[in-house]
């Protein structure tokens, strides 16, 4: 039989105020005369007349073992019901099935709301204006943003202001402390304004002294902050706070904020047509635009203003200065990766300026190396530049060498070493592909790789000494010939005339 719905007893008691037909306003209602009748008389809605079921349609599985489930569940609180329905499947077996498993989870969930232990409450926490500002990393990948065409990994760090929910964001690469430097500066310089507390969770290293073995019991607890936190607290004037380990509400306000702001991004990027950007500034210009926006509407934002501090302090540097010793291998270690810098500073102690996203190597305030950062652990970034000249004096050496990959500039270069080891085994092929690169040192990368093109389609032998004829070839310039101008002075004549 069909229930009755809510909307469809409504739909009948309007017929009956209008003319008092129980047959016209059954049949406009789309139900029986006599079910009509029934709800007219009871002047009640069908979910206001369910009478709740005090008796079982089947036995109860589990009555003659409930007594020793219940004392699980007490001995061990945190027991599943799952964990102690396949206790019971092997303790009596063929004596349940795989289906009664719901059954015992809901007997357990009414146990422990009715005579379970008590669970710990959340409270609601009123802000104060000016008090406290909250920063959280946040992973963009579901929002698909590409740069030049190519995919674009990348966090941002998010700072909220609690009580009026003012936001800003920064594009970073990691969670990292040159990333909070970076973000905490931008929000605090774009709010002109400094609160009492900065507040971050516990679980990064970019703020947190995270001993080894993390996630066991004794390393979870008493987290100190980093130096450089601190200094940067002491710089703008605030007081660190974190959460307490495991306490995630307690960060609620900016994890909103991080949900809230990739919504609003979504719907930008969806209104824009497309998520591509021609470079990671105009993408972080494009996120600005959609706080500006967002922080418009907020109604207690000059509260938040009148309570706090003003920003009276200089921008610090965005990077870790490091001193690090050139190794012989011509390269420096930084955050476990390897960088090449000139082979002549081997042996010297150079400054390494480690930003949020670059690095730069300077000696003697001269910059040496300025290139993009690398991420993770054992990554390396070796330019042929700075060791081609070693190498052509060592061409054994190339085969096993640790960073050989780094030394192929383009797949070009790679295919040119294939096929000049065709005609060329061992220390002879190798010589031979180093004099190229070499060759690639000292004049234009991409003129040696267009020779390197053009003797590939061309399936010609590959040498140092015929790359370097097409690439003299091309770089000669031809002195275009052209006809001496006829000059005709009487037009000054003319004009010596008709002054005088």
């Amino acid at each position: 039989m069909r229930r009755v719905s809510n909307a469809q007893v409504r739909k009948l008691m309007e017929e009956m105020s209008k003319h008092g037909h129980i047959g016209v306003a059954a049949m406009k209602a789309d139900m029986d005369r006599k079910t009509a009748r029934k709800y007219v008389a009871a002047g009640e809605l069908p979910s206001e007349m369910v009478v709740e079921r005090s008796w079982r349609t089947r036995p109860d599985p589990f009555v003659d073992v409930w007594p020793e489930v219940e004392q699980m569940l007490v001995d061990a609180p945190g027991l599943e019901a799952k964990t102690v329905f396949d206790a019971l499947q092997r303790k009596y077996p063929d004596r349940f099935v795989d289906g009664q498993v719901r059954s015992l989870q809901r007997k357990v969930r009414l146990w422990r709301s009715a005579r379970g232990p008590s669970k710990t409450v959340t409270f609601a926490q009123r802000h104060r204006p000016g008090e406290a500002a909250q920063t959280d990393f946040t992973s963009t990948n579901e929002l698909a943003v590409t740069v030049a065409g190519a995919p674009y990994e990348h966090l941002l760090c998010n700072m909220t202001l609690p009580y009026s929910n003012w936001r800003w964001s920064t594009v970073c690469l990691s969670e990292s402390m040159a990333a909070i430097r970076r973000g905490v500066q931008r929000a605090l310089f774009q709010l002109g304004r400094i609160p009492e507390w900065h507040q971050t969770d516990n679980s990064t290293s970019a703020t947190h002294r995270i001993p080894a073995g993390k996630g066991s019991p004794s390393t979870t607890q008493n987290r100190t902050f980093n130096v450089e936190y601190v200094a940067l607290m002491k710089h703008f004037g605030m007081k660190p706070r974190t959460t307490e380990v495991g306490a995630k509400e307690q960060n609620g306000d900016i994890e909103a904020t991080n949900g809230a702001l990739k919504r609003s991004l979504e719907q930008a990027l969806l209104l824009r047509g497309h998520r591509d950007f021609e470079s990671v500034e105009a993408w972080q210009s494009f996120v600005d635009d959609v706080n500006r926006r967002a922080n418009k509407g907020r109604t207690r934002m000059a509260e938040e203003l009148a309570a706090m501090r003003e920003l009276n302090v200089e921008k610090l540097p965005e990077y870790v200065e490091l001193s690090v010793v050139v190794s012989d291998w011509s390269t420096v270690r930084v955050k476990h990766c390897a960088y090449s810098v000139p082979a002549r500073l081997i042996g010297a102690r150079v400054r390494v300026r480690l930003f949020e996203q670059q690095l730069e190597v300077w000696f003697s305030d001269q910059l040496q190396l300025s290139c993009e950062r690398l991420l993770g652990r054992n990554q390396h970034r070796v330019d042929y530049r700075h060791v081609i000249w070693s190498l052509v004096r060592k061409p054994g050496a190339f085969s096993r060498y640790v960073y050989r990959e780094d030394l192929f500039p383009s797949v070009t270069f790679r295919r040119a070493f294939d096929a000049v080891q065709t005609p060329h085994r061992g220390v002879k092929g190798d010589l031979e592909y180093l004099r190229i690169l070499h060759l690639a040192a000292t004049t234009m990368e991409s003129e040696v790789e267009a020779a390197l093109s053009m003797l590939l389609d061309d399936k010609a032998t590959i040498t140092a000494d015929a790359v370097k004829a097409l690439v003299m070839q091309k770089c000669t310039p031809t002195v275009p010939e052209m006809t001496p101008p006829t000059v005709d002075l009487q037009a000054y004549d003319r004009l010596l005339k008709v002054l005088a």
